[in-house]
């Protein structure tokens, strides 16, 4: 790990943008279902879109950017959780006073100012995750604050949103996206750019995640949290990371971006000073008519084109490395790919393996007019594929010459890596949702929601003296089934201690083994701890109902009986302690002979008692 020093004299600079989708009973602007679609689909629609001027009065770069792919949309409907507002062929319904009450205590939570009136409004979006191109959002609370690694970081806004729609699957001409998400109620949590490091970043984002999980009112599983992070550094310009599903591997990631952004600082300075420029494209297709090169014969043979531009200067740099199997020639290619191309061909890769004949190589020098110290860039597809492709691309190897583009980038969590997405979105995408009324805030219902927020520090605090250990105490903070243990010691009286011990520790050992816990109702776990509770079970009984019960089709009672797990206590206990010890004679032998023929309906501590007040 890095000394913040480093971080400090390189300028960075990092905020969070916090995604989680809340656990509500429907939607946010109409009554359909907030679960994902269980029923299958019964019908589809299909739309295309195009960007439009802002309330500004100005086109956005990123809408721009997308609505120059020319794609078509396709939209699967689903009965029980799509409807006529999703597909925007109704107006919306009135906001989920459901969505908002949840919304305002993680605002409180977060130390967050509320407005007297909340004003809803349209995000333009066409990448055709929103049938109707934009996406509703409102400004529900601004300057909170949150304490992290012994300082505050300013949290400037808060908003509660709708979500996009679900990608089933992508093609370069189209996209299917299934509706059953979209308009699910979601609040966005903004922190300002302050955060000094990486590993800053990453702790908040857990404690963030963490205050959302503990209100119980926030969806769960993989999706339903999305974290997004914004840097640069000195030099540079800013860069959105999206789309991180889990928090374990953001410092990394952060820090290769860094290094990515460092290499292309690097790349420009030394453009810079060989007065490097990019070239208009040119027609290339005459010169690989009768070519032995597969890729670029089989694209020409299913009527592609070929185009090729030279770079003045660039001899190496395409090569250079920005991150682990990752270059500057990679860089450009993601561009390529948003016109749908599979990739491009550059001159520092090995050319040798593309089967390209001298007199080929030869040619396309000549018609690009290729000094000792250039590059080019080669790109096959069809005719207007490619044209955008070499747009594209000419566009990204213009920004080699400033440095690091203002962009949004995809995270390979897998990889540790970044990938290009789209320019970094602006204000001008935003303007009035006029089919929406305001809606103003009751400060009386909103002084009751703050008497509930949530304060980790104290939830730390009263498992610490429930379960008296802090291991399992902290372990239980962070844990995604706080709340089903909360639950359980609450309505089942079980110790607090054991309920922790059993859902941290042996929860993880039969997830481990195979056994599908989850399957296991609430209610279920419930009466399982009941039973413990009450004397009826051991501890170990009720471990062995669980490790059963998602791999039988019998209920509770019937696993008790085939596997005698009911309890031997008091006097059956005494009477079974009694004619063992007269038996054996022996303490420690009874204990033991007991002990492993009813392992599972003997507590161990009641035997011991037991056994001690008797005579040898």
């Amino acid at each position: 790990m890095k000394n913040p020093d480093y971080y400090e004299k390189l300028g960075f600079k990092c905020g969070l943008e916090i995604h989680q989708r809340l656990a509500t009973s429907h939607k946010l602007f109409c009554r359909c279902s907030a679960s994902l679609a269980e029923d299958g689909k019964i019908g589809e629609i299909e739309r295309v879109q195009r960007a439009v001027v802002g309330e500004l009065g100005v086109l956005d770069v990123s809408t721009a950017f997308e609505s120059r792919k020319k794609r078509r949309f396709i939209y699967n409907i689903f009965r029980k959780s799509s409807c006529l507002v999703d597909l925007d062929e109704e107006p919306p319904m009135g906001l989920s006073e459901e969505a908002l009450g949840i919304a305002l205590l993680i605002a409180s939570s977060l130390n967050a100012k509320i407005p007297d009136e909340i004003e809803p409004m349209r995000k333009e979006v066409v990448d055709g995750s929103d049938p109707s191109a934009f996406q509703r959002s409102m400004l529900v609370a601004t300057d909170g604050k949150l304490l992290t690694n012994g300082r505050y970081i300013n949290i400037p806004t808060i908003f509660l949103e709708e979500e996009s729609s679900g990608i089933e699957s992508s093609g370069s001409d189209a996209v299917n996206y299934n509706l059953d998400r979209l308009g699910i109620p979601l609040v966005e949590i903004d922190t300002d750019a302050t955060i000094s490091t990486p590993s800053e970043a990453k702790e908040l984002a857990m404690r963030i995640g963490l205050i959302l999980r503990l209100t119980g009112r926030v969806q769960r599983g993989i999706g339903s949290i999305r974290q997004d992070v914004n840097i640069s550094i000195k030099g540079g310009t800013r860069v959105e990371l999206k789309g991180f599903q889990e928090v374990d591997t953001m410092d990394e990631i952060i820090d290769r971006e860094i290094e990515r952004q460092l290499k292309l600082i690097e790349i420009r300075e030394s453009l810079s000073r060989k007065a490097a420029r990019v070239h208009e494209p040119k027609a290339l297709t005459e010169i690989f008519q009768d070519s032995d090169a597969k890729i670029i014969k089989e694209s020409i043979e299913s009527g592609a084109i070929v185009l090729g531009f030279r770079l003045e200067g660039f001899k190496g740099f395409l090569g250079r490395e920005v991150n682990p199997g990752r270059r500057l020639g990679s860089e450009i290619s993601d561009y390529a790919k948003m016109a749908g191309v599979k990739g491009l061909i550059h001159s520092d890769e090995n050319l040798d393996s593309y089967r390209f004949r001298p007199e080929e190589l030869q040619a396309i020098r000549k018609k690009l007019d290729i000094k000792e110290d250039d590059a080019f860039i080669l790109i096959a597809a069809k005719e207007n594929v490619c044209k955008y492709a070499a747009e594209l691309a000419k566009e990204r190897a213009e920004y080699s010459l400033v440095g690091v583009p203002s962009e949004t980038r995809g995270v390979d969590s897998r990889a540790g890596i970044t990938r290009f997405l789209r320019p970094i979105p602006g204000g001008s995408r935003m303007y009035p949702e006029t089919d929406a009324i305001p809606v103003e805030v009751n400060k009386k219902e909103y002084e009751t929601i703050k008497s509930n927020k949530v304060d980790p520090d104290a939830i730390r605090s009263r498992l610490m003296k429930e379960i008296k250990n802090e291991q399992l105490a902290e372990q239980m903070l962070w844990s995604r089934d706080l709340q089903l243990y909360t639950e359980i010691v609450q309505k089942t009286g079980a110790k607090p201690a054991t309920v922790a011990s059993i859902i941290l520790e042996r929860f993880k050992e039969m997830k481990r083994s195979g056994i599908n816990i989850e399957s296991l109702h609430y209610d279920i776990l419930i009466k399982i701890f009941s039973l413990f509770s009450s004397g009826s079970i051991t501890r170990l009984g009720a471990e062995e109902i669980i490790r059963e019960l998602p791999q039988s089709e019998k209920g509770i009672y019937s696993i008790i009986e085939r596997k005698r797990l009911k309890k031997l206590s008091g006097d059956s206990l005494k009477e079974l302690a009694r004619s063992a010890l007269a038996a054996e004679g022996d303490r420690n032998k009874v204990r033991k002979e007991l002990m492993s023929k009813y392992r599972v309906s003997i507590d161990g501590e009641e035997l011991n008692s037991i056994l001690e007040s008797m005579r040898v």
